[in-house]
């Protein structure tokens, strides 16, 4: 028996108390001194909280863009050659037919003479042609000349008009090959970009002035796809110069891109406008303003949005204990002040607005204002 087990019976004899209830107070003992050890837990973390609720009304939606041609065309020339000549430069207006640029003629005016040439020579030997083959039919009538002659100057003068028909089109072609020396606009307009200078060799195509015809302006915007699937169809949207509101001009959505820009993961929307005023020039900034579906919409304050694996989240607060935990949810729009929420937010749900940044899951909430 150990010297513990000895006193502790004594202990128990001299105060009449069973041994089992000794034991049970020496645990309760070192049970208080373990909690007199043990750290205070942490005190809740002051917060600043919101109620989610739906919005029900139509939601103006403003965009900033540029004006652009409805219709712009690359201009170049059909044959390669030595520019020589550019008569029009970025921001001139060019009439249809107007000559913009110009190659070097002289191997395409040599190969004009040329076909000409051939084509007085291909006069001349049909001329020949026909006075031998006239011949050879009045001495066939008459008895004069055999039938095999005859047939060879038959023969010979088809030949002769074939070879005619022959230099008229090389001809025609080379004419047209002296006209792609020079580059002509199509239609009136207003040149947006030049690709080639004077003296440079060009290749057939290339594009040497870029020309906006006047037939129309588009108001082009850069649009998420959430906003995408929230706009109502043929909806009327009214675009406005960004440096002077008072100039404005309505339009229809013309064209939608069908692939997003893998950079802005936004697709480009061309709003075709109606009438627009002389100060609308291309490039200038412009806002289109759109009223949205009048649909109930969740929006939350910018302050209580946050991130997780590289996903915009917000603090939950359950009402039961007051612990938080994060959510991921689906943003439609950023304003400076709130965040338009499409998807993980419901109505009722309690958010936290301020104090986001410090907070851990699981973690004990105080919201301020509170009763303590």
């Amino acid at each position: 028996m150990s010297r513990w087990s000895r006193a502790s019976q004594q202990v128990a004899t001299l105060l009449g108390v069973p041994l089992p209830a000794i034991a049970l107070l020496g645990t309760l003992a070192l049970s208080a001194c373990s909690d007199d050890t043990e750290s205070a837990a942490p005190d809740p973390r002051p917060v600043r909280t919101t109620t989610v609720e739906k919005r029900v009304g139509g939601q103006p939606l403003a965009l900033t863009g540029r004006v652009e041609a409805a219709n712009e065309a690359a201009l170049g020339f059909r044959i390669s050659g030595r520019m020589v000549e550019r008569t029009v430069g970025i921001g001139d207006r060019v009439e249809a037919g107007q000559v913009v640029a110009r190659l070097e003629p002289q191997n395409e005016m040599n190969a004009l003479r040329s076909a000409q040439a051939n084509l007085a020579a291909a006069h001349a030997a049909l001329t020949e042609a026909r006075n031998r083959f006239e011949r050879q039919e009045t001495l066939l009538s008459q008895g004069w000349t055999t039938r095999a002659l005859y047939d060879q100057a038959e023969k010979a003068r088809a030949t002769a008009e074939a070879q005619l028909d022959a230099a008229e089109a090389q001809l025609k072609a080379a004419h047209d090959l002296v006209s792609f020396t020079e580059l002509e606009a199509d239609a009136p307009g207003v040149v947006t970009a030049t690709g080639a200078e004077p003296h440079e060799v060009v290749q057939a195509g290339q594009m040497i002035v870029r020309l906006a015809r006047e037939d129309g302006k588009d108001g082009v915007f850069d649009v998420p796809a959430q906003v995408l699937r929230s706009v109502p169809a043929d909806v009327e949207i009214e675009v406005r110069l960004s440096d002077d509101p008072s100039v404005k001009a309505a339009g229809r959505v013309r064209t939608v891109a069908p692939q997003a820009d893998p950079t802005t993961r936004t697709f480009e929307v061309k709003v075709g406008l109606t009438d627009p005023p002389e100060a609308m020039r291309l490039g200038a900034t412009v806002t289109g303003q759109i009223e949205l579906d009048t649909l109930a919409t969740i929006e939350i304050p910018a302050s209580a949005l946050t991130k997780v694996n590289l996903q915009p989240a917000v603090w939950i607060v359950n009402p039961a204990d007051h612990s938080v935990s994060l959510r991921n949810v689906e943003v439609a729009r950023f304003d400076p002040a709130t965040v338009m929420i499409s998807d993980g937010l419901d109505v009722g749900d309690v958010i936290v607005t301020a104090g986001v940044q410090a907070l851990h899951p699981g973690q004990r909430i105080r919201i301020l204002g509170a009763e303590p």
